[in-house]
C-alpha cells in the first residue's frame, strides 16, 4: 500500500479537500497538523523548498504539491498511477 505525507493546518479547507480526496484512495495517510508550528513544520519546509502553504502532499516520498496539484493528478488522470508506483 502506497503511503502519503501530508502536512495539514486547523481549519484549512484545501487541507480538508486534499484529505477527502485522497482517503477514497487505496493509501495510508500520515497526517501533520502544523497549526502550531514547530519541528514538524520546519521538516516540511526542508522537505518542500518555497513551499510555505499547506497542505504539502508526499506520495511515497515524493512531493506532489498542494491541494490544487493533487486535485489536477486526479483530473489528468495520474493519480492512481502515481499512488500505484
Amino acid at each position: 500500500m502506497s503511503k502519503v505525507e501530508i502536512y495539514t493546518k486547523a481549519f484549512c479547507p484545501y487541507c480538508a479537500r486534499a484529505l477527502k480526496l485522497l482517503r477514497g484512495k487505496p493509501v495510508e495517510i500520515e497526517e501533520f497538523d502544523i497549526t502550531l508550528g514547530g519541528p514538524k513544520r520546519a521538516e516540511m519546509l526542508e522537505r518542500a523548498p518555497g513551499a510555505t502553504t499547506v497542505p504539502q502532499i508526499f506520495i511515497n516520498g515524493r512531493h506532489v504539491g498542494g491541494s490544487d496539484d493533487l486535485a489536477a493528478l486526479e483530473r489528468a488522470g495520474e493519480l492512481d498511477a502515481l499512488i500505484a508506483a
